[in-house]
């Protein structure tokens, strides 16, 4: 029980802030800017951070098998089932902002290429299981975009057990430029470099704030203005 507390803590937290920042998206917001100023808060605010949605074999799944014990007993857990709903839904929000990028270029999902940066449910590890990256890929598909993608850590992805089979391969960042319509950084790892891939001026959805610190009007955070549209 206190595992699953643990676990269940930090899943209704990013639930929370992904609420925000869906919200901060519709205000036009820059949803780090404003988890960065209530740090400064002495006490009393704990910082979680916004992201495509949640992964990995504990905090994505752990919450629902405690609500499910619970409904055992005539209990139902609706702050913990809500939580899941909102982080659940993140990666159909990042498509959403794909789908905003490519617009403002003129370019349909359909028909586009689109590559993913990092296919693991965290920072530098391998470890797919439950990874938000997978789902962004299987919904890009649905709507008809190609989609490849680079991650040291997953050199395939290949049936393993812990999802469906892509047959795809990792494909190393610099033979990407040029080759394709949007980037999409779905897990920030450290190997990355991101130099190259900004200065492209292929539009990149930024979903942890890997790019703080670049200007490029080809950068589309996770929330506040996307790119403006391309005069053609």
């Amino acid at each position: 029980m206190v595992k699953l507390l643990e676990n269940t803590f930090r899943a209704v937290n990013i639930g929370l802030v992904n609420e925000i920042a869906q919200m901060c998206g519709r205000l036009d917001i820059d949803v780090w800017e404003v988890i960065e100023a209530a740090k400064t808060k002495p006490f009393g605010f704990m910082p979680f951070y916004p992201g495509p949605g949640l992964g990995g074999h504990c905090i994505p799944i752990d919450p629902f098998y405690l609500s499910w014990k619970a409904r055992q007993s005539g209990f139902e857990c609706r702050f913990i089932e809500l939580a899941g709903q909102v982080n659940s839904s993140m990666p159909e929000y990042v498509v959403e902002r794909v789908a905003s990028a490519l617009n403002a270029r003129k370019k349909p999902v359909n028909g586009s290429r689109v590559h993913l940066f990092g296919m693991a449910y965290k920072k530098d590890v391998g470890d797919v299981r439950e990874s938000p990256a997978l789902d962004i890929l299987e919904l890009l598909k649905r709507r008809g975009a190609t989609v490849s993608y680079s991650d040291p850590f997953v050199p395939s992805l290949d049936n393993d057990g812990h999802g469906p089979s892509h047959d795809l391969r990792h494909v190393e960042p610099r033979d990407t430029i040029g080759k394709v319509d949007c980037y999409v950084i779905c897990t920030d790892h450290s190997q990355f470099e991101w130099k190259a891939i900004v200065e492209s001026g292929t539009p990149i959805v930024d979903t942890r704030n890997a790019l703080r610190g670049f200007e490029s009007a080809s950068i589309v955070p996770l929330t506040g203005a996307a790119i403006a549209p391309q005069l053609v």
